[in-house]
Parts: C-alpha cells; sequence; structure tokens
C-alpha cells in the first residue's frame, strides 16, 4: 500500500509582524489586519505612533501652530507690527499643546490598533532569523516570537556628525528642539533643508535671532524657484540671517553660550546650535544579518516596487528606505506593502505625490516645477494669483501668499501647482485632483469656488494663464 506522507505546516505566532508603530507600520497592520490576517506591532512603550508623533511631525507642527497663535504673527498686518497675543511666552506655554496633541494621538493609535485586534508587542526587536524576532521588553530577558511575514517600518533618527559634541541643551539636533528648555534669544541652524527651515521660521517668529548656515548655494532647491525667493525675502523681514556656501567647521561650548566657527573663518554667537543634517534609518539594532538583509551607510534597506526586500516574506516601508520619507506616503506604501504580503490586488500608488513644507508661512507643490519643464523643453505657461488680490487673503491677513499654476499651451493640462501661504498644504489638494484626473485650466475657469475662500485663487490663476494662451494663440492665427 502507498504510504501518505502528512503535509508538515509550520504554524508562525503571527501572520504579519511589523516592527515599528508610525505612520507606515501602523497602515500596514490595519490592512493587514482588515484582510483577516494575525497581526502584531512592535515598538517601544514611549514611542507610540512613532518619531511621527512623539518628536517630528506632529510636534514640529503642533508648536508651529502655537507659535503663530502666540505670537499674533498671522494678524500683524491688520493690526500693527506690534501685536502679540502673549508677551513673554515661554517654552511651557508651548510644550502645553504639543503634549495635549501627543497624547491624544497616541491614544487615537492605540484605539485604531486595538479595534482592528492587533497585538501590540512592547519592546525593541532584533531579528533571530528570516522567520522570527528577539523582543527586549525591558524585564531582563527576550522572547521569541515568530511570523510568516514581516514589514520593517522603523523610522529614522537625526543623523548626528561624529565631530559635534551634542548635550541637548546648547547644542541639539531636530529631535531635541522641542525638550529646550527655555527660547532661545539667538539660535544657529546647520543645514537648510525642510527641517531646517521649519525650525528657522518657528524660532524667528518667536523672536529668536537666528543664523542658517547651509554648505549649498541656496535652499529648498526641489521647490520653485519664485516661491523659495518669497520665503526667503519673508524670513529676512523676521531678521532670519542666510549663510550659504559655508560649513561649520567646529562648535565650542562656553558657560553662556555656544561659539560657532566657519571654515570660512566667520564665527557666530548663539544661546543654541540646532544640527539639521538629515536622517539616519534606524536599522542598527535591528541585526539584519540575522535575516539576510544588509543596510547602506545611511541605514536604508533596498525594496523592489512592491516594497518587498531582498528576502522575499520581509518588506520594508516608510523613511527607512528613504526618498521621498514623508509621513504621506509611508502611510501608503506600509497599505500597498500589507496588501502584496496577503497576497491581495492592489494597485501602484499615484505618481502625484504632494509636497508640503511647514515654514511660516507654507509651501506645498504638486507636479513639475518651471525648472523641471524648462530642463525637458516642456512648453508652459503661468498664471498667478496673489492673496492680495482675494477678498479671504484680505480677511486673514495674508498678504504676501501666492498660487501658481503651470499649464501646457497645447492642451490646457495643469503641469504643476504651486503654493506659498495661509493653508497652502490644503488647497494644493485641489490641483492634486485636477491634475489626477487629467483635468485642464478651462475647468478650474468655468468651476464656481465659494466666496471669499483661498480656494478662489485657482480660478483667478487659470484666467491669467488662458489669457495669455488665447493671446499667443490670436497672434499665431
Amino acid at each position: 500500500m502507498p504510504r501518505h506522507l502528512a503535509t508538515l505546516v509550520i504554524v508562525y505566532d503571527y501572520d504579519v509582524l511589523v516592527l515599528g508603530s508610525g505612520p507606515g507600520g501602523q497602515k500596514a497592520a490595519i490592512a493587514a489586519a482588515k484582510l483577516g490576517r494575525r497581526v502584531a506591532i512592535v515598538d517601544r512603550r514611549d514611542m507610540i505612533g512613532g518619531v511621527c508623533i512623539n518628536t517630528g511631525t506632529v510636534p514640529s507642527k503642533t508648536l508651529r501652530e502655537a507659535v503663530l497663535y502666540l505670537t499674533g504673527l498671522s494678524q500683524r498686518d491688520l493690526y500693527g507690527s506690534s501685536y502679540r497675543v502673549k508677551d513673554e511666552i515661554t517654552v511651557s506655554d508651548l510644550a502645553a499643546r504639543t503634549q495635549h496633541v501627543i497624547n491624544r494621538q497616541t491614544d487615537v493609535i492605540r484605539n485604531q490598533l486595538a479595534r482592528n485586534r492587533i497585538t501590540l508587542i512592547t519592546g525593541t526587536g532584533r531579528f533571530a532569523d528570516p522567520h522570527s524576532v528577539w523582543v527586549d521588553g525591558g524585564s531582563g530577558r527576550e522572547d521569541r516570537v515568530s511570523f510568516d511575514k514581516a514589514i520593517i517600518a522603523a523610522g529614522t533618527r537625526p543623523a548626528r556628525p561624529d565631530s559635534v559634541d551634542f548635550d541637548e541643551r546648547t547644542i541639539v539636533d531636530s529631535d531635541g528642539v522641542i525638550h529646550l528648555e527655555a527660547v532661545p534669544r539667538s539660535m544657529v541652524v546647520v543645514g537648510a533643508g525642510v527641517i531646517g527651515m521649519e525650525y528657522a521660521s518657528m524660532f524667528a517668529a518667536l523672536g529668536t535671532k537666528v543664523t542658517v548656515v547651509e554648505r549649498r548655494d541656496t535652499m529648498l532647491d526641489f521647490c520653485d524657484e519664485e516661491i523659495v525667493e518669497s520665503l526667503r525675502y519673508h524670513l529676512r523681514d523676521l531678521s532670519v540671517t542666510f549663510r550659504f556656501g559655508e560649513e561649520v567647521a567646529a562648535v565650542e561650548k562656553h558657560q553662556a553660550a555656544a561659539l560657532c566657527v566657519l571654515k570660512s573663518g566667520k564665527k557666530i554667537v548663539a544661546d543654541t546650535v540646532m544640527y539639521s543634517a538629515g536622517r539616519q534609518g534606524q536599522t542598527d539594532g535591528l541585526d539584519l544579518d540575522a535575516a539576510g538583509l544588509t543596510a547602506d551607510r545611511r541605514g536604508r534597506i533596498e525594496v523592489d516596487e512592491n516594497y518587498r526586500t531582498a528576502v522575499a516574506n520581509i518588506y520594508a516601508v516608510g523613511d527607512v528606505i528613504g526618498f521621498p520619507a514623508l509621513a504621506s506616503t509611508s502611510m501608503e506604501q506600509g497599505r500597498l506593502a500589507a496588501q502584496h504580503a496577503c497576497g491581495e490586488p492592489d494597485r501602484p500608488m499615484h505618481e502625484l505625490q504632494p509636497i508640503g513644507i511647514y515654514t511660516i508661512p507654507e509651501i506645498s507643490f504638486v507636479g513639475k516645477t518651471e525648472q523641471e519643464l524648462t530642463d525637458s523643453a516642456t512648453p508652459f505657461e503661468v498664471g498667478v494669483a496673489r492673496y492680495r488680490e482675494l477678498a479671504r487673503g484680505q480677511i486673514v491677513g495674508d498678504s504676501y501668499g501666492m498660487l501658481k499654476l503651470l499649464v501646457s499651451p497645447a492642451d490646457g493640462r495643469l503641469l504643476g501647482v504651486h503654493v506659498f501661504g495661509t493653508g497652502a498644504t490644503e488647497i494644493v489638494h485641489i490641483g492634486q485632483a485636477v491634475m489626477g484626473l487629467g483635468g485642464t485650466v478651462d475647468y478650474l475657469v468655468d468651476t464656481v469656488f465659494n466666496y471669499p475662500t483661498l480656494a478662489e485663487a485657482y480660478k483667478v490663476a487659470a484666467l491669467d494663464a488662458g489669457n495669455k494662451i488665447r493671446n499667443i494663440t490670436r497672434i499665431l492665427s
């Protein structure tokens, strides 16, 4: 008689194990749970929500709102340059609002995980092999947890130059700046990237004398040049000094302040020096080798178009895989990775991804810049609307904001949308939707917008672009 061989079935503790509870990890775990999988998330007790909730996106944006409100900055066009809601703004004033939002958001995340029956394993995880991790919960021993599929969403931390002696008071990074004991009278911001410029504008609004040191010749060079120049003008109006083409050679700590020495020989005295020198993937404690994985020198893990790593059952999403390293894109990456890991059909992420920069004032854009279109020899026309020409702009006291549309003269399609000023990160989505659905400038011209609104800027800019295109067509006909 033929012998029947039993098929060996491996039973794992979890179908999907997610390392990290930031935006990418949350959405990955919830997506897998919605598909009926047994899911767990591993993260430290004090980092539920990841860097995004605890030290990065949410605290910094909450701080920005507190600064705008307490300084009365956005109302000075209406009530005069000396207008302030509170004369002496303390760190406790700012921290109260920030901590409130962090606590509420942490509760929301815990509730979402519980509702979806996702197990929250408290501790730090490191790979034992491609199908299990050791979890250190702080009790002095490690527990082994097995899984069928894993999704790494470990996030990043601020990169710290070895030559700099960070002390969390005089010399800080972008995570530590929200824990300063007092609002500094002066500050040097090293690095004019997104994070550096966001904090530079916030502290300048508080009255801190800010100096930005950047080794490149410009800042935010991926943005529209005209809008970056507008931001630079606005920040100079807040007494921000820019030192482009300069590098920091050394930072000396003294009893009362720090002395920042540039390679050019310039010396700058400041209460606080904040380094914003990029981010480092938090993979060094994961024991990637045990799973058959490696990371580059910045701690980033390489993935394919489905966010799968070199090991077939392990995925990676979010900041830990590099560009664009945004909370918004990380969420979508997490969802798509979970879909693929669970064998479910999905659609690729849409190529139109908005960028939001929470400086004071805000910048946001989607699509191409003028420089990109020029470099690719793509014809375009420009339509501009300025907030000072809108009733809503006058009502909210924004005399500097603007919206710019880049339009194809051939068929009227939107090629790019660039916004500077109040609500930029919100109203950019109107342009994103029109572009994503293949709409044209004529659609915006024919659309009725609520009045008075900032969104009405789309109609004004569309009319401007349409008139320019019509004038060219009239001459050529």
